[in-house]
């Protein structure tokens, strides 16, 4: 198992509709991050702007299971509908979501 801490910005103006959202997703994206082999995903807000998300890895080949995620429709309808509420903190533009290096784990 790898775990996994990502975060991204969440646009202030999209804050109520992505909370919204969230308290209700769909089954078929919770299905397929299930059958992607992710566990105890959760994501947290910070002072109404910060996203901040944590999940478990526990199959043996993320990439290809991230691109089974991708190619999902359910997932990219969804994906549709989050990502004009959220914007990158990478100031280069390269990811999406940011990975967090971990530095203590007990």
């Amino acid at each position: 198992m790898k775990r996994y801490a990502q975060t991204i910005l969440l646009r202030p103006e999209k804050r109520a509709y992505y909370l919204e959202l969230h308290a209700n997703p769909w089954p078929a994206v919770i299905d397929k991050i299930y059958e992607c082999n992710i566990r105890n995903y959760s994501i947290f807000l910070l002072n109404d702007r910060q996203l901040f998300a944590y999940f478990e890895y526990v199959g043996s080949d993320f990439e290809a299971d991230m691109q089974k995620m991708a190619a999902d429709a359910e997932t990219q309808r969804w994906w549709a509908e989050t990502d004009p509420c959220q914007e990158s903190p990478d100031p280069e533009g390269k990811s999406w979501w940011v990975n967090l290096e971990e530095v203590f784990h007990a």
